[in-house]
């Protein structure tokens, strides 16, 4: 069995604030992982393209409430901007 992505290392240069934000951002960029893993088998950000994220905001999200997918959508942000993309989501 491989080993799983670390995260945490991948976000570590782009995350900010405080303790409680940056683990947020760490649970839900592992939420993020495990669900485009399990959807197309991609748990490594490297390989994902803009519709694995828009999937996950549509489909995974779509019966929480509009607080919820305001804080994913700012960790996705944050995984763009680590993967140096400029792919744009809508609330």
């Amino acid at each position: 069995m491989s080993k799983l992505f670390d995260m945490e290392l991948f976000l570590a240069g782009v995350l900010t604030g405080s303790h409680t934000t940056r683990q947020r951002h760490l649970r839900q960029a592992k939420a993020i992982q495990k669900a485009i893993a399990e959807r197309w088998q991609r748990d490594n950000p490297w390989t994902w393209q803009r519709k694995h994220l828009a999937w996950f905001l549509n489909h995974n999200l779509n019966q929480h409430t509009e607080s919820t997918r305001y804080y994913y959508l700012l960790t996705m942000q944050l995984l763009t901007y680590r993967l140096g993309k400029s792919w744009q989501f809508n609330r």
